[in-house]
């Protein structure tokens, strides 16, 4: 290294220092003037002081909440990953397993086990995926530093709520950047309102005890406003020269009027006489799947506000009850990859050189940059995505 380059090196070392240190310096202020409105949100002093001692911030979590990935993944690729074969057949041996728990619980909560475990096996992999940053230091930091502090105060106060109540230790009380934790993945505000004490134990713990979480869950959904009387909603087949303008999920009409517009299952048979209302949805448009869903459509969706989320759990709950994949096809030429197919993706791109990192089949940052890299080779449009075309060209 010439000198001129070792001392600009050292000039980013110790501006990175700074600056680091300044944040530490902000971060004990911020946490300072939060000791009296933690107090009155009924936070002890010593459970404040206990809890935050040595705390330091993540700024790296910042970056994550200012910097949202670009790429946007086609519906059928994130249904794709969340409802495959491994999935269904690992829920399927959940559902056995805890059967018992499962049963209890549908019977207090009015939620059936496939749907209760299809939220479980979308938001943590049942179990697998609890995320890895520690609440505290997380919610922390967004408390003190970056846009929405005052929401994240309330999530940060409840954290140490939960904490100073004993439910989980501090230790384990890990989750995703913004702050969802368990087998769930309830925010704390959501935690201290709706998680249950179902294994009696004195606890609601969401991290260790599976049969808090389930019923956790069940309770959720329950509150609302799940119908056990009533389906999510069904697939349909849409007549010729439908027209989508004004038609959602929000917008529920009565079956009747879906049969007398012509509306059908998929095979062409009539729709099931319901009383409830339905909202009619095309997350792909005209050409692909269509689905008329009720009120227990909207519980899920109030779970996590994203259509292709709730649609990810109830067809995954399908599955698991045996149904098959929707019979209508994405309107794509590249239909996305399984779990399975994406660590396979990774390790054809690790066995030509490529830095993949760990074989996870999470498609990354990695393997965007070596998935284009492999595109311009084969002469496909270099847009980062993978689909059947590049793993087929790749084997």
């Amino acid at each position: 290294m010439t000198n001129s380059k070792f001392r600009t090196a050292l000039a980013l070392c110790a501006l990175l220092s700074g600056a680091a240190a300044q944040a530490q310096t902000d971060f004990a202020s911020c946490l300072s003037n939060l000791r009296a409105p933690a107090k009155a949100a009924g936070v002890r002093e010593d459970s404040f002081a206990r809890f935050t001692q040595g705390l330091t911030p993540d700024m790296g979590i910042l970056d994550k909440m200012n910097n949202q990935p670009e790429f946007k993944m086609p519906i059928w690729d994130y249904l794709a990953a969340l409802v495959d074969d491994e999935r269904v057949a690992e829920g399927q041996a959940k559902l056995a397993l805890h059967k018992d728990t499962l049963d209890k619980v549908a019977a207090q909560y009015g939620v059936d086990a496939a749907t209760v475990v299809a939220v479980w096996g979308v938001e943590s992999n049942f179990g697998q995926t609890f995320g890895k940053y520690p609440l505290t230091q997380a919610l922390g930091t967004l408390s003190c530093f970056g846009n929405r502090q005052n929401y994240f105060r309330g999530e940060f106060f409840a954290t140490l709520r939960i904490l100073q109540a004993g439910h989980i230790t501090p230790e384990r009380l890990v989750g995703s950047w913004a702050g969802a934790f368990g087998h769930t993945q309830f925010m704390p505000t959501t935690f201290e309102r709706l998680a249950q004490d179902f294994d009696g134990d004195g606890r609601r713990d969401l991290m260790d005890s599976v049969p808090d979480a389930l019923a956790s869950t069940a309770h959720f959904l329950n509150k609302a406003g799940w119908n056990p009387a009533q389906v999510w909603g069904l697939e349909v087949k849409l007549p010729a020269g439908t027209d989508l303008a004004g038609e959602s999920r929000k917008n529920k009409r009565a079956m009747s009027e879906w049969m007398a517009r012509g509306l059908t299952r998929p095979d062409g048979s009539a729709l099931p006489h319901s009383a409830g209302q339905a909202g009619l949805m095309t997350p792909a448009g005209v050409k692909g799947p269509a689905f008329l869903v009720f009120r227990n459509f909207d519980a899920i969706y109030s779970y996590n506000a994203a259509e292709s989320y709730g649609l990810a759990i109830a067809h995954l709950s399908d599955r698991l009850r045996g149904a098959g994949p929707f019979a209508t096809p994405w309107p794509t030429d590249d239909a996305g990859l399984s779990r399975a197919e994406r660590r396979d993706i990774q390790s054809l791109l690790s066995q030509r050189g490529h830095d993949m990192g760990v074989i996870d089949g999470v498609l990354g940052d990695k393997s965007r940059v070596a998935i284009k890299a492999e595109q311009t080779r084969l002469g496909h449009e270099a847009n980062g995505r993978a689909g059947q075309k590049l793993l087929r060209a790749l084997r």
